[in-house]
């Protein structure tokens, strides 16, 4: 599960605690604590267990994608007039083949 990096570091922070701290307070290892504070991800218990110790919700250390980041990454047929082109032209001639062959 993707965690905010930046949330987890200032909550640890704001309470002056070192990642060692942390670790211990949600039992998990500090190599843990230092590879979500450069922005890793994290399983599902361990981000329960930093909610549990920050008392915060799920929401405050999920890292949101950015919107941009949502946009699909295939492009359109509609956006790229050469590729309608082609494939008006492919149906067209799947088509004539297909008439050619039963009504012959």
């Amino acid at each position: 599960m993707d965690i905010n990096a930046a949330s987890v570091k200032q909550l640890r922070q704001q309470r002056g605690w070192t990642q060692q701290h942390l670790a211990d307070a949600c039992n998990i290892s500090i190599r843990t604590i230092q590879r979500i504070e450069k922005g890793g991800s994290a399983s599902n218990d361990t981000l329960q267990g930093l909610c549990a110790v920050f008392e915060v919700e799920q929401q405050v250390l999920r890292r949101v994608p950015h919107p941009e980041q949502h946009q699909l990454t295939t492009v359109s047929v509609y956006q790229q007039p050469g590729l309608l082109i082609l494939a008006a032209g492919i149906g067209a001639f799947i088509g004539a083949a297909i008439m050619y062959l039963f009504l012959r």
